[in-house]
């Protein structure tokens, strides 16, 4: 009976624990993608963050700010699938169940139809386009013996 109770209790408290010191968001980081010139208007790239993550970069207009850049996740939130950017169409496809996102991500046909495509920061300095991505820390060497 009293390891059931201390069992019942350190869950209780596990969970305590958890709601006052919640979990902090990751740190996040600009991290360098291309310089604009390599990148023309209705190209895409995927980037693969150091998470692991894959984002498309896409330049939709050629003023040479920030906004001319979208950085979406190639994750469909239907189904996890691959997306990708089709130029002639202006828009990213999604092909396991024919699912279409516009160039900003949201979906408009298909099974995906009302979902968003998830989104990352952008940024232009001096000629450079960075995208804020979560930061994940270096790890050391392991050493053999």
């Amino acid at each position: 009976m009293a390891l059931g109770l201390a069992g019942g209790y350190g869950a209780f408290g596990a969970v305590l624990g958890r709601f006052i010191y919640p979990a902090r968001a990751a740190e996040r980081v600009w991290q360098f993608v291309t310089p604009l010139n390599r990148l023309a208007t209705g190209d895409s790239l995927t980037y693969t963050t150091p998470a692991g993550a894959e984002v498309h970069v896409t330049r939709r207009n050629d003023t040479g700010g920030s906004e001319d850049f979208t950085a979406l996740s190639n994750v469909c939130p239907h189904l996890g699938c691959q997306v990708h950017w089709q130029p002639q169409h202006n828009r990213y496809f999604c092909p396991c169940h024919n699912g279409v996102f516009d160039s900003d991500g949201r979906g408009i046909a298909g099974p995906p139809e009302g979902m968003v495509l998830s989104g990352y920061p952008v940024e232009v300095r001096n000629g450079m386009l960075f995208v804020e991505v979560e930061a994940v820390p270096l790890r050391a060497p392991e050493t053999r013996s």
